[in-house]
């Protein structure tokens, strides 16, 4: 008796979006993209390549894939540049394009894997696990609200980071150069503020506390609209802004001022009650109300 064996095609859409994406790889090897994506769909286990060619049945010429994938790695940012268009002409965006910076760990096995490491893990979970070996990944992220899923945010493009300490383990052929967090946070904003600068978009950063430092915001506020939104420490050195001139009143001599005499402190910001507010916003994917106080009332000059 025969076997009968089923066919399933990608949706007409997937096969679009897959083509759109491999149009920026060699002709020759340019239609392994869209098997890879249907394996990172269907995979399960581990994120592995392995596991997505497992997920296709490739068992033969699995070889030539892992080399492919190499290649394609060399031109991400080609790739992630087409995701971005892709994206701008599917979903129907606002003005206003909301982005997430992060150090996204994701764990590794094995002494031998190259530029992995032991990082601090930003999610332990239950096993409450302080550090784990592994990558880190400065990923942007577009943040979107899903009508079932609520609030999530695609990864668009990851740079990975390597210690110095562990620069010593990398081939000198890789012309691997070191790189802080900070300084690869600030790569992929510059690589994506320009695309939708051209779309006629306005950009909001958001960032915790660990990315408000100098060598990150100065390279990103040199940018046209940007906003940059972050979470200050409560000993942050603040200042009120310069006084301006009046009509007619002649400048002084000397370099202008960029900060004001008056500092401002956070924790007597804070202790005053006076001034707070209740806001609902959805946190973790529930609705919550959270008390807050603006640094300025918007009453204020």
């Amino acid at each position: 008796m025969a076997k009968r064996t089923s066919r399933w095609n990608c949706p007409d859409e997937w096969s679009e979006w897959s083509q759109w994406l491999s149009a920026v790889l060699h002709a020759r090897n340019r239609w392994r993209l869209p098997v890879l994506l249907v394996g990172i769909l269907f995979g399960t286990g581990r994120r592995t390549v392995t596991s997505w060619l497992r997920a296709n049945a490739i068992s033969t010429d699995y070889d030539d894939y892992y080399y492919f994938f190499a290649g394609a790695g060399r031109t991400s940012k080609s790739v992630a540049t087409q995701l971005v268009i892709l994206v701008l002409k599917t979903l129907p965006l606002s003005e206003r394009v909301l982005s997430v910076i992060d150090d996204s760990p994701t764990k590794r096995y094995g002494p031998k894997v190259e530029g992995a490491d032991i990082h601090r893990n930003s999610t332990p979970g239950p096993a409450d696990q302080t550090y784990l070996y592994g990558h880190i990944w400065a990923t942007i992220s577009l943040a979107l609200r899903h009508f079932l899923w609520g609030a999530i945010g695609p990864p668009l493009r990851a740079m990975v980071y390597v210690r110095r300490q562990t620069m010593k383990s990398i081939p000198r052929h890789r012309l691997w150069k070191f790189a802080t967090k900070l300084q690869l946070a600030a790569r992929p904003v510059e690589w994506i503020v320009p695309i939708l600068k051209n779309a006629v978009k306005m950009v909001w950063i958001v960032v915790d506390g660990g990315y408000t430092k100098r060598p990150f915001l100065r390279r990103v506020l040199m940018l046209e609209r940007v906003t940059v939104v972050g979470r200050l420490r409560k000993d942050a050195a603040l200042r009120q802004l310069p006084r301006s001139l009046k009509p007619g009143q002649r400048r002084p001599r000397g370099r202008p001022s960029k900060y004001g005499r008056q500092r401002i402190s956070l924790a007597k910001r804070a202790g005053q009650p006076g001034g707070w507010q209740s806001i609902e916003c959805t946190w973790y994917n529930k609705n919550a109300t959270k008390t807050t106080k603006p640094l300025w009332s918007p009453m204020r000059p």
